[in-house]
C-alpha cells in the first residue's frame, strides 16, 4: 500500500452558531461528512459518556477518527488518550492547556508527555495553536530545539496571525515555519492573513493568503512523504471553524458557507498532494 491523505472534517466546524438557533445533531452530522465523502472526522474527547456517544454514532460507519483534547495535567493527558484508544483513533491531537513563560518548564513538561504519549497504543503530537503552550512561533522553535522529536501537528494560521508576518513574507520566515513542518506528522487546515485567523477561501481578494497555505502545505506534504513510511497515511482535517473563528456579517450570520469552503479546501489540499508524489518521495 502507497501512502496516503485522508481528508478529515472537524465536527466543531460543523457547529453553525447561526442567529435561527438551528443545530444539526452529532448524527446528521455525521451523515453529512460521510456523503460528502470525506475520509473522517475530527472531534473532541473530554469525558466517557461523551466518548461512548461518540463511538455509538460512528458504529456503522467507515470514518476514521483524530482525537483532541485540552489537557492540563498528566492525569487529563492519560484519561483522554484513554478516550482516544476508545474511538480507536488514527492519532491524539494535544492541545496542552498550559502556558508556561520558561522554556525549561516547557522542555519538561514535553519530555514527560511525550514519555506518556510513547506508552498510549497510538500517536500522540502536539498542535500549533494560539493559547496553548505551542502559542508563540519562538518558543515553539526553541521547544524543537531542545526536544528535536516532539512530534507536532501543524495548524499553521496561529503563527501567522500571531506574529503578523509582513507581506511578502519574508524567506527568514519561511525557514521557521518549514522548521514547524518539518516537524509535523498531520495538519489542521484553515487560511489565515495576517490579521484574522480565518479568513474566507473563495473570496478573490484572499487568493494570495490562500496561495500561501498552499505552497506552505506542499512543503509539509513532501517533508512527511520523505519521513514517514512507504504505507503511512498523512490526515489533513478541515477545519474552518465556526464565529468567533468565522467572519461574521453585520446580523451574525456567517459571511460564506464554510462548508461549501471545507469541500473546496479538500480539494485544493488533494491537490496538492497528488503533486507533492512527483517530489516528495
Amino acid at each position: 500500500m502507497m501512502q496516503q491523505l485522508k481528508v478529515l472534517q472537524s465536527i466543531w466546524a460543523m457547529e453553525r452558531r447561526e442567529p435561527d438557533g438551528f443545530e444539526r445533531t452529532l448524527d446528521e452530522n455525521l451523515r453529512m461528512i460521510a456523503e460528502a465523502s470525506f475520509d473522517g472526522v475530527s472531534i473532541f474527547v473530554s469525558s466517557k459518556e461523551q466518548t461512548q456517544a461518540i463511538k455509538q454514532a460512528l458504529g456503522g460507519t467507515d470514518l476514521l477518527v483524530e482525537a483532541c483534547g485540552l489537557p492540563a495535567c498528566d492525569d487529563d493527558l492519560r484519561r483522554q488518550i484513554d478516550f482516544a484508544g476508545e474511538l480507536g483513533a488514527l492519532h491524539f491531537n494535544v492541545q496542552p492547556d498550559v502556558r508556561l513563560r520558561r522554556l525549561t518548564d516547557g522542555i519538561e513538561l514535553i519530555e514527560r508527555w511525550m514519555k506518556i504519549g510513547d506508552g498510549a497504543g497510538l500517536p500522540v503530537y502536539f498542535e500549533t495553536h494560539r493559547n496553548r503552550l505551542t502559542t508563540d512561533l519562538f518558543f515553539t522553535l526553541d521547544l524543537l530545539e531542545a526536544v528535536p522529536t516532539m512530534p507536532l501537528l501543524a495548524d499553521l494560521s496561529h503563527f501567522l496571525v500571531g506574529r503578523e508576518f509582513a507581506w511578502p513574507v519574508s524567506d527568514e520566515n519561511h525557514r521557521l515555519i518549514e522548521r514547524i513542518l518539518d516537524s509535523s506528522w498531520a495538519f489542521h487546515g484553515r487560511v489565515a492573513s495576517r490579521e484574522q485567523v480565518q479568513i474566507e477561501i473563495s473570496f478573490p481578494h484572499h487568493q494570495i493568503w490562500v496561495n500561501l497555505f498552499a505552497g506552505w502545505w506542499r512543503y509539509g506534504f513532501e517533508s512527511w512523504r520523505r519521513r514517514a513510511g512507504f504505507d503511512a497515511q498523512l490526515s489533513f482535517t478541515c477545519e474552518l471553524g465556526p464565529r468567533p473563528y468565522a467572519i461574521t456579517t453585520s446580523a451574525a450570520n456567517d459571511s460564506t458557507d464554510r462548508w461549501a469552503e471545507a469541500l473546496l479546501m479538500r480539494e485544493l489540499v488533494m491537490g496538492i498532494w497528488a503533486a507533492s508524489a512527483q517530489t516528495g518521495t
